[in-house]
């Protein structure tokens, strides 16, 4: 059996045995995002899902309900005076990202795949239709997270993505999610704030 048939599976019932593990994790972030500052402990955005359908991706809110909507944070200007104080720690760490489990058991979304993009970065859709990356299950974390994240050029990202096209496979999933990990736990990638450089990479 093809592993892209099975890989659903796994998906699901990893995501059932998480979601009962980190329940308590849940409910204390929750109860702190309501202390920290106003508004929903979820935020909700539209992104693009399989075969580009699509879909509302679920975080913990880590910013202040008067944020540019649709923009990724990485290019908002003094992106630091949006995020609250909780948030601060929950997107360093990635735990705001913990809600997509619901994505995953719902069967819109992977563990492992291509991030997945803003319904309006136009660029990026067009750059993995290139590659077959937008014919897979957006995931949690993907090839391109573990090799720079935040700081790839549209064109490389979609590369990385392509590659997982071509590679998906149990093995390298499991790499990349141990990968994954380490990264999270070095915060490597992430950038918060617009900059000149980043600028030229994103338009």
């Amino acid at each position: 059996m093809k592993y892209s048939r099975i890989k659903p599976i796994l998906d699901i019932t990893i995501s059932f045995i998480a979601m009962f593990i980190f329940c308590p994790i849940f409910l204390l972030i929750a109860l702190l995002i309501k202390v920290d500052s106003k508004g929903s402990v979820f935020f909700k955005q539209k992104r693009i899902g399989k075969n580009k359908k699509e879909f509302y991706i679920l975080k913990f809110r880590t910013m202040r309900t008067d944020t540019p909507q649709d923009k990724p944070t990485h290019l908002l200007q003094n992106s630091d005076i949006f995020i609250t104080n909780v948030g601060r720690v929950l997107r360093k760490t990635s735990l705001d990202e913990l809600p997509q489990i619901i994505n995953i058991l719902k069967g819109e979304m992977s563990i492992i795949g291509p991030r997945p993009a803003l319904w309006n970065q136009y660029d990026l859709i067009v750059e993995r239709d290139i590659y077959g990356a937008n014919d897979l299950y957006p995931g949690l974390t993907g090839w391109a997270q573990i090799n720079g994240r935040d700081e790839l050029p549209i064109d490389v990202k979609a590369r990385f993505d392509g590659e997982y096209v071509t590679r998906m496979s149990f093995s390298f999933d499991v790499e990349i999610f141990f990968k994954t990990v380490f990264t999270v736990l070095k915060s490597e990638g992430v950038r918060e704030g617009a900059s000149q450089s980043s600028k030229k990479v994103n338009q």
